[in-house]
């Protein structure tokens, strides 16, 4: 008895192309391809991913990397914090007063 049941599935000529050579490049038939792709499609509908946020992120990794940030060490990431959070204090000082 089968534990699959076959199906037809229509794919316009390039896209088919595509997951074909896909699917080589893989060493997986067009089956696996499309059995994992389904597995894929159902996780990111049960957990959804925001892209606004990881867009965000990636824009404030890049922005890191070209002023040179992106090597800081623990110690001067604690400093720089540390800095920040003095001068935040200062001006939150001079406003009460």
């Amino acid at each position: 008895m089968r534990t699959s049941k076959t199906i037809s599935v229509s794919l316009p000529p390039e896209q088919l192309k595509r997951t074909e050579r896909l699917a080589r490049r893989e060493n997986r038939t067009l089956s696996e391809l499309v059995r994992e792709a389904l597995r894929q499609y159902e996780q990111r509908q049960e957990a959804p991913v925001n892209y606004d946020l990881i867009a965000a992120l990636r824009a404030v990794q890049n922005g890191a990397r070209r002023a040179g940030l992106d090597k800081l060490t623990e110690a001067e990431i604690d400093a720089e914090v540390t800095a920040t959070r003095r001068e935040k204090d200062k001006r939150v000082k001079q406003l009460v007063r």
